[in-house]
């Protein structure tokens, strides 16, 4: 017969929630609130509904966002998510952000809003009208890595690839947040992300070197 827990302790577990948790709510919540705050960038595309307090989309519908510090301008319908967008709707196409399980289960579309991480497979386009968007391509280049971006290559944080983008932007959320975060700390923040070929070990000790770098410690 399995005991039942403490109430103390269940209390910490139900008040623990991790980031994936919590993403995947405010992917929902994001589609609901779609209709209030999409209707902001519509014109013509928007229809009174006095009734219901709101102005529903309906068509095609013209936003501007700005993604990694440039102002982009594209017409989506209400329903084309930021991935999709990021991924094929501008010019160049920013790739880095990754689909892969495109239902918000592994985080590597993670992309940041407003400074703090989202699934950009859930995040629907109408919602970030005028609000800043970064993808893995605001973090370095090729031939100018990030601080964070080194850290994951000398301590192979990956060997497909296809998480390390979700990874390294939301590493960068997470030592915005703590400049010296503890192995606890490292996980709860990474708690979001998924990694099927299970380089867990090498991702956190880049964390860990990119957090020493950016305080000027020793790597």
């Amino acid at each position: 017969m399995s005991k039942t827990p403490e109430p103390a302790a269940r209390d910490e577990r139900e008040a623990d929630l991790s980031r994936r948790s919590f993403l995947k709510g405010a992917g929902g919540a994001a589609a609901g609130a779609a209709f209030v705050q999409g209707a902001q960038a519509t014109q013509e595309a928007a229809v009174a509904d006095p009734e219901a307090g709101v102005r529903i989309l309906s068509g095609a519908t013209e936003i501007e966002m700005s993604v990694n510090g440039e102002a982009r301008k594209v017409t989506v319908e209400p329903r084309t998510t930021l991935l999709s967008v990021l991924r094929t709707r501008l010019e160049p196409a920013l790739t880095g952000t990754k689909e892969v399980c495109d239902n918000g289960n592994c985080g590597a579309c993670t992309v940041l809003v407003d400074g703090k991480p989202v699934y950009s497979c859930l995040q629907l386009a109408v919602t970030v009208q005028g609000r800043p968007v970064t993808t893995i391509e605001g973090f370095g280049k090729p031939d100018q890595l990030s601080a964070v971006q080194e850290a994951f290559c000398a301590n192979d944080g990956l060997m497909c690839g296809f998480c390390t983008p979700g990874f390294v932007v939301a590493t960068e959320a997470a030592l915005a947040k703590h400049s010296n975060p503890d192995a606890d700390t490292i996980r709860h923040e990474l708690a979001g992300n998924l990694c099927r070929c299970g380089t867990y070990d090498g991702v956190f000790k880049a964390v860990a070197e990119a957090s020493a770098v950016r305080r000027g410690g020793a790597k």
